[in-house]
């Protein structure tokens, strides 16, 4: 039953990850990376890092989502379309996918008792962590003491790079209400391009034209 489900979760993850490849939709793009987040906290699950999982769904689909979602509205929803076709980045990228794929073949074995982390440190962590630190759960107490400068580091990189994604997006151009042809409209950073003379010009046009049509309003009445 565990390895249907194993199979399961990774057939979905590698669905969604095509479709966010193919997807040309900016923000459906976002929506399915926070759902590859999901299945991914979901097979940790599974495998038993609930710790893991936590942190997963925490930051993959929790705060990764909301600043990709900020990003949109500074950049709009579509994404342009390349001017060459990227074969030099397409070929790294498989070449390096390879070179990966074949450092798995030293991998130990998943779930074997043999391996040799099981016979390191796990069985001290297992069976003094409790007596050492105090703490029942094994894994908090792996986070907050044995491994707590590396918690401490890991907490520190990510509030850096959420810093600086927000001193980006407060940097960005933002979107603005123009008055257009009797209405407002919300005219994103991408589709400002033309430069503000152009934006100018349209709603000139559009007043002249409302100019023009209350004239012949009145000169018929």
């Amino acid at each position: 039953m565990v390895e249907f489900v194993d199979i399961t979760l990774l057939v979905l993850l590698g669905i969604t990850a095509f479709s966010i490849i193919r997807q040309k939709n900016l923000f459906a793009a976002v929506m399915m990376v926070g759902i590859y987040s999901l299945l991914s906290a979901g097979l940790f699950v599974v495998m038993d890092a609930v710790d893991v999982a936590f942190t997963e769904a925490a930051v993959g689909a929790g705060i990764s989502t909301v600043l990709m979602l900020g990003t949109l509205a500074l950049v709009g929803h579509s994404e342009h379309q390349p001017q060459h076709r990227p074969i030099l980045p397409l070929f790294v990228v498989i070449l390096t996918g390879a070179v990966l794929v074949y450092g798995t073949l030293d991998i130990p074995p998943f779930g074997d008792a043999s391996n040799p982390a099981h016979h390191h440190v796990a069985p001290h962590y297992l069976e003094e962590s409790e007596h050492e630190i105090g703490i029942p759960n094994v894994v908090t107490s792996v986070l907050a003491s044995y491994r707590g400068y590396d918690t401490m580091g890991e907490t520190t990189v990510i509030f850096a790079a959420l810093v600086g994604v927000l001193l980006l997006l407060s940097l960005g151009p933002r979107p603005r209400r123009v008055f257009l042809n009797g209405r407002w409209i919300t005219v994103a950073a991408s589709e400002k391009d033309a430069s503000e003379e152009g934006v100018e010009d349209v709603q000139e046009d559009s007043v002249q034209a409302s100019h023009e049509e209350e004239y012949l309003g009145d000169t018929n009445g």
